[in-house]
């Protein structure tokens, strides 16, 4: 049966056959549904990419206050559009390695404090424009100036100097950093002509596919740039949509009805029913994605530190696991780091549920009457039912938390990062240091917990500066540990990332990195 279902496979991957007859074929021959599924995509894998069609995908996560300024992207659907339109220095693979792409070459001193990046010749901007070294300097520094709001800002702060040297950048930094080429890879990083300094929201960059609708809130369309430089590997439909569909329902039909060809964020508890849908596959993938409720430790009464431990004591993490995640996930431990990070120590004791000493920091934190709790649909999959399962076990300690229920449109731009508790979530980092620069570094603009801590800061330009892997590993385990006890963060659960996909998309391949292929899905995945 293998051998004949086998060449059917390579009849379809080669257009010579209909992939509802394939199917068919399949089913008589005794071949379930998954095992028929997966040969088309080997199949399709081993014939290459195929051009031609328009690629869509229903997301949640845009809003009517987007941009297509890279220093901005917040949410989903800018973050994987701006993936379609733009390239960085370097990216992250799948298996966590770093893959140059605008960079051709990079290298460091021995000491790791100076890097140089070879810029890739006969690159060209959607605008006509060749792609130089000029180019990548004015978009670093646009990042790392002081007046910037970029959400990279707290991985720029280390650099001292961004010079250019012919066709080379030359960064130098303040202090030894292994992982400055991870932190190159960080999707703002988008590398656009003059650095952006002149249109930063003109969506030009020098991606497979090229801007000609941009309706924020609403949809998004690229059509495939003529002269992309790796268009070999990339950007294979002649056109992509992103439409953007943030109620779950809503997004789940439109799969089901062809609307669209993959989704993202499919909810944990109707995974076994969209598995049932002909023609649609599960793709799930764990790793350094998670879940949060964000407390602002410089905002009353979150500034207490007893109120904040009696809140963390307060959340039955596995519940949340069992009922939210219903296994696609793991239980976190109020730091933003798990076993997917190398240098993660698994001998930090793991909170666990416990009222009464919520009830006891509660009573000593003086707090009196409720703590507000905003939260929406669109925060993460299961966000209001995991705020009704935390005000049950919050109601066991004593306490009472109101929650508000925010609307989908705006949540990013007027409650995450303002309001002072909430929920919310981060797709990880590749690196601790990047983890931790990003969203805990004083100087970071993306610290929604408003952590300011100057003993945690030193320890991080310590790790950076440390090339000793145990020496690094022991000041990541003291950082993680002060966020753990200290911190705004409550961090209950570590998600698998959960996308639905048509059978007429091959080439898709999870990444652990991200949702929707680390939102390259668009860019690397075609039509079957």
């Amino acid at each position: 049966m293998s051998d004949e279902l086998k060449y059917l496979s390579d009849r379809v991957a080669r257009g010579l056959m209909d992939r509802r007859a394939f199917m068919g074929r399949a089913a008589a021959l005794g071949a379930g549904a998954t095992l028929a599924g997966s040969m088309l995509s080997s199949a399709a894998f081993a014939a290459g990419p195929q051009k031609g069609g328009i690629l869509k995908a229903g997301m949640v996560g845009g809003e009517s206050t987007n941009s297509l300024d890279p220093a901005t992207f917040a949410s989903q659907v800018p973050f994987a559009f701006g993936r379609s339109w733009g390239d960085t220095l370097v990216e992250t693979s799948p298996t966590g390695g770093v893959v140059n792409r605008l960079a051709e070459e990079v290298s460091a001193t021995a000491d790791a404090r100076v890097w140089t990046f070879k810029i890739r010749s006969g690159v060209t901007f959607h605008n006509g424009k060749t792609l130089t070294a000029a180019d990548v300097v004015a978009t670093l520094q646009r990042h790392s100036g002081e007046e910037t709001k970029s959400g990279a800002l707290g991985i720029m702060r280390g650099i001292e100097t961004i010079s250019q040297d012919g066709n080379n950048v030359v960064v130098a930094l303040k202090n030894p950093n292994a992982d400055l080429p991870y932190l190159m890879a960080d999707y703002h990083l988008i590398i656009q002509p003059n650095g952006g300094m002149d249109a930063p929201d003109a969506g030009i960059g020098t991606g497979p596919y090229k801007v000609v609708v941009n309706e924020p809130g609403v949809r998004y369309v690229g059509e495939r740039f003529a002269d992309y430089w790796d268009a070999p590997n990339r950007g294979h439909a002649d056109q992509i949509e992103i439409i953007v569909i943030n109620d779950a329902t809503a997004r789940t039909a439109a799969l089901q009805g062809g609307q669209v060809h993959m989704i993202n964020r499919v909810e944990p508890k109707i995974v076994d029913l969209v598995k049932r849908v002909p023609g649609v596959t599960i793709q799930n993938v764990g790793g350094r994605g998670h879940y949060v409720f964000i407390m602002h430790c410089n905002t009353a009464p979150f500034d207490n530190n007893d109120l904040r431990l009696s809140l963390k004591y307060a959340m039955d993490r596995e519940q949340m696991v069992d009922k939210i995640l219903r296994g696609y996930g793991s239980i976190g431990n109020d730091m933003p780091i798990n076993a997917a990070y190398p240098l993660f120590d698994e001998g930090i004791e793991q909170r666990a549920y416990d009222p009464d000493k919520a009830k006891f920091h509660f009573k000593k934190s003086g707090h009196d009457g409720p703590v507000l709790l905003r939260t929406s649909d669109v925060a993460f999959p299961g966000a209001v039912d995991a705020s009704q399962l935390y005000q049950e076990s919050c109601q066991k300690a004593g306490i009472t938390l109101e929650i508000k229920r925010e609307p989908g449109d705006g949540y990013w731009s007027e409650v995450w990062n303002k309001q002072p508790f909430c929920t919310s979530y981060w797709g990880g980092r590749p690196t601790q240091d990047q983890m931790y620069s990003t969203a805990y570094l004083s100087s970071a603009d993306w610290n929604d917990t408003r952590f300011f801590d100057e003993r945690f800061d030193k320890l991080l330009l310590e790790a950076r500066a440390e090339l000793d892997l145990a020496k690094r590993k022991e000041l990541y385990s003291a950082m993680g540990t002060i966020v753990r006890d200290e911190g705004g963060l409550i961090t209950p659960m570590f998600n698998d990332f959960i996308d639905a996909v048509s059978d007429k998309v091959a080439g898709y391949a999870v990444d652990p990195g991200a949702e929707l292929m680390n939102g390259y899905a668009l860019t690397k995945a075609w039509m079957a």
